[in-house]
């Protein structure tokens, strides 16, 4: 039977975790808002009209940041549709989704929303059908603190303290054409370099994120990013990426290795950025923001022209199995494989919309399979991240080619001595036993082991059963010496963690 090896030493690291890797994405797009988050009428909805289980479900998933409000949405938006009293606000039509748009909800509504989830808020800014004049009167509105306005009108809108929103968008997917006013990468690039620059004017210490490439698919992928990194390298601290994944017929193995896709299009932006700094001869690094991924099964999307004009459609709602889980897993183990470059990241979407979070309306709200990695590994992924060389097997994909079967990596705690190894087994067929050297850690005993599996891979959690996916406790596993020994089943998700206090 094929085995797998890897060595834990904290000596060996990749970088620090960084909290806003655990990010989600709230988009004003099918039932994310209305009905998901957000539903006056639901018999637990709160005074504000957000859904208490989903609040306490975004909690639970362990969000740290979250991303608004788009997305395509966010380039043909008018933020002042969205705030002051609800019956004075406009009814829109959104073309990104051929929506309508009530603006019921809108900035200071997500505010406070975030305000109650205990999470940061990561705001974009119109760069599409809007330019600098809009998103500095945005800025205003949202962070300023009085005596002026703008900063005066949210006080009489009843947000008396500012926001203080410290990370921005500068627009979304620009490079897209399916994007209201999409861009040549030199339109963009300068477009966001007046941006960033008049922000930075307002307040220096604002994180501001210019767009890279919507896919790694797309013809003008990397080029898209030097040229857009030539205008703003000064001004931006992050650069954009974006991912979906699915399998493609029936081809599982690639899709079971898609974090090697996701891996090797981070390598090729960092590289890309790298060079414009030299380039540009400057010390500066800038940090990556993958602020869209996951799972999505686009090929069962039939397009926005497709679409009617609806109020809140139940849109792209993607259920997930198993397999969709351990993928999920797996690119969470990819993101923090590279904490030292990735400082942020967003699965997308937070409720219903390719969501962890399925609600009804008027009804129940229930955990998809994808919840559970990202809640585990987001609340035990703490400290650094060690740099896992694993020795194992590989598996042929048809689009990646050879692929290790094993897929893992590793944090360390120094504060409170816990360790948490995060492992997936890709192998549609073979168990894989793991022997993890632990020697550089003496006196490490097993705190947690538990599983994500299930031998029917298409099984999916419904409102009818919530639960039928979710971690299994794998119990009685003990470290032998200096060794621990776990055996990974087909199509898994394995978390272990371990203390040497």
């Amino acid at each position: 039977m094929p085995t797998a090896r890897l060595t834990l030493d904290p000596g060996f690291r990749i970088g620090e975790v960084d909290r806003r890797l655990f990010g989600s994405f709230v988009e004003h797009m099918g039932r994310c808002v209305y009905t998901g988050v957000y539903e006056p009428g639901h018999p637990g909805a709160d005074g504000d009209g957000f859904r208490s289980d989903v609040l306490e479900l975004t909690r639970e998933l362990g969000v740290t940041t979250v991303r608004y409000p788009g997305g395509n949405f966010v380039s043909n938006y008018r933020w002042e549709d969205g705030v002051g009293p609800v019956a004075d606000r406009p009814t829109r039509l959104d073309l990104a989704w051929r929506s309508v748009e009530t603006n019921a909800f809108g900035l200071n509504e997500f505010m406070a929303w975030a305000r109650k989830a205990g999470v940061e808020p990561m705001m974009a800014v119109n760069l599409g059908t809007r330019g600098v004049a809009e998103a500095l009167a945005l800025l205003e509105y949202t962070n300023h603190p009085g005596g002026t306005a703008l900063s005066d009108l949210r006080r009489e809108h009843g947000a008396a303290d500012p926001h203080g929103v410290r990370m921005w968008c500068l627009g979304n997917e620009m490079d897209g054409p399916w994007q209201m006013g999409h861009k040549t990468a030199e339109e963009y690039g300068r477009l966001a370099a007046e941006t960033a620059r008049a922000m930075k004017r307002f307040d220096p210490s604002l994180e501001l994120v210019a767009c890279g490439s919507s896919n790694a698919y797309i013809d003008t992928f990397a080029s898209w990013e030097a040229t857009v990194l030539e205008h703003t390298y000064e001004f931006a601290d992050y650069v954009s990426l974006h991912a979906y994944y699915e399998p493609v017929g029936a081809d599982l193995d690639s899709f079971l290795a898609s974090g090697a896709e996701m891996d090797r299009m981070i390598d090729s932006i960092v590289a890309t950025a790298d060079h414009i700094g030299a380039k540009l001869r400057s010390d500066k690094k800038i940090k990556l923001s993958f602020d869209e991924w996951n799972v999505w099964y686009q090929s069962r999307f039939p397009g926005e022209a497709a679409l009617d004009w609806e109020r809140a459609p139940r849109l792209i709602e993607d259920v997930y199995d198993l397999t969709d889980a351990v993928v999920v897993g797996s690119l969470l183990i990819t993101l923090l494989r590279h904490a030292d470059r990735v400082g942020a990241a967003c699965q997308a979407q937070l409720a219903n919309i390719i969501a962890p979070i399925m609600t009804e309306p008027g009804g129940p709200a229930w955990r998809q399979t994808i919840f559970h990695p990202f809640a585990l590994t987001a609340r035990y992924a703490r400290g650094t991240v060690l740099r896992v060389e694993a020795q194992s097997p590989v598996i042929d994909t048809a689009r990646y080619g050879e692929v290790p079967a094993l897929w893992s990596t590793a944090t360390h705690d120094e504060e409170n001595g816990e360790i948490a190894l995060f492992a997936v087994n890709r192998s549609r067929s073979e168990s894989l036993p793991l022997t993890v050297d632990l020697r550089p850690f003496p006196g490490s005993r097993v705190v947690e082991h538990v599983v994500l599996t299930d031998p029917d891979t298409t099984a999916a959690n419904t409102a009818a059963q919530p639960d039928r996916i979710r971690p299994v406790p794998v119990e009685g596993t003990k470290t032998d010496g200096d060794q621990l020994v776990v055996d990974l089943p087909p199509v898994s998700w394995t978390m272990v963690r371990l203390t040497t206090g």
